[in-house]
């Protein structure tokens, strides 16, 4: 199974390895737009790499954070307004789908109460950060409030990976051969 799982994820790896190195900071931004727009690019990728060069001197830390948490916020903007101007034409006309006018309001009722921790808590979960921005903007949720709580979660997010990235290069000579 190891093996199944590398040869599927080692492409992406590479892809994201490629941007980076040929486009340095715009292409993290690209890569984290593209992660946070739902395309499956993990951004575990993306920030490892942009920590190692970190610890090469090629980019500040500041830089990253930033790059990386402004390209998440633009990025979940997009799935943001998928699902807040889908909302009607995809889910609630679509034959294919059958989502009923009635189970559109669970997400309403669910953002209402818990969307505030939900958008800032799952901002720092693999996966689930990737997509939480479809049902936020299905559920209406307000969009500046979305935006805030969208940039506070992914701060925490980007700066660990950086900095793990920045670990990793820091010692990659050490570790390389064992």
């Amino acid at each position: 199974m190891p093996l199944v799982v590398a040869s599927l994820t080692d492409p992406i790896v590479q892809f994201a390895v490629d941007v980076i190195d040929k486009m340095g900071l715009p292409g993290i931004f690209l890569l984290m737009v593209a992660e946070s727009a739902c395309i499956p690019i993990p951004s575990e990728t993306s920030f490892l790499f942009a920590g190692f060069n970190v610890a090469n001197g090629e980019y500040s830390m500041l830089a990253v954070v930033a790059v990386g948490t402004a390209a998440n916020v633009v990025g979940s903007w997009i799935a943001y307004a998928v699902g807040y101007y889908g909302r009607i034409d995809l889910l609630e006309k679509n034959k294919l789908i059958h989502i009923s006018p009635k189970h559109l309001k669970w997400p309403d009722y669910f953002f209402a109460g818990y969307g505030d921790a939900t958008i800032f808590f799952s901002r720092m979960l693999p996966i689930i950060r990737t997509f939480i921005s479809l049902p936020a903007g299905v559920a209406k949720m307000p969009f500046w409030r979305f935006s805030v709580l969208t940039t506070l979660g992914c701060i925490p997010w980007v700066l660990m990976l950086a900095l793990i990235g920045k670990s990793v290069g820091r010692n990659w000579e050490e570790w390389r051969d064992h």
